[in-house]
């Protein structure tokens, strides 16, 4: 087990679409424990493949990780196939740290992926579980959740990042 640490805003591997997974094999399911062990460890709910350096269409999730019967959801090229309805509520990122913002996004959806045995899976999802769906397969497609705000607000955001950077 690996917590390879969370890729921060700026590195280019966050910005690539993610090349999919032709074949599950030990280095994929060896890639998904370290993924699993770099979002508990950064107290996230959800971790993308690119989030750790690799470029691959993988997600961890886990929405309640304090919940010890709580089971992770690990997807393998998953696409949304349906979406319904809008909400907003706020989100963060663990590659984009101390940025909230108040995010638009499908109240409900369809996710057909892999789990790791191969199979195909059907996720039917609302509230958080929608959400970070929604969140982590935009970073396999190299958007970040500041691309869902107005310009402004991400030129804002992007001075703020920039000026952080500089500090570090």
């Amino acid at each position: 087990m690996a917590n390879w640490g969370v890729t921060k805003y700026g590195s280019g591997v966050l910005r690539n679409v993610a090349q999919p997974v032709e074949e599950i094999t030990d280095e994929i399911r060896q890639i998904v424990n370290d993924m699993l062990d770099t979002m508990y460890a950064a107290d996230g709910v959800g971790l993308a493949a690119p989030q750790i350096g690799i470029p691959k269409r993988i997600i961890v999730i886990d929405t309640d990780p304090s919940d010890p019967s709580s089971k992770p959801i690990i997807l393998i090229n998953p696409q949304v196939l349906e979406k319904e309805g809008q909400v907003s509520a706020e989100e963060g990122c663990l590659s984009i740290p101390d940025v909230r913002e108040t995010i638009k996004r499908a109240e409900k959806v369809t996710v057909e992926a892999l789990n790791l045995d191969g199979k195909k899976v059907r996720i039917e999802a609302t509230g958080l579980l929608a959400r970070v769906l929604q969140h982590e397969i935009d970073h396999i497609n190299g958007t970040l959740f500041i691309d869902h705000l107005s310009r402004l607000k991400q030129q804002l955001i992007k001075r703020q990042l920039k000026t952080s950077f500089e500090k570090a």
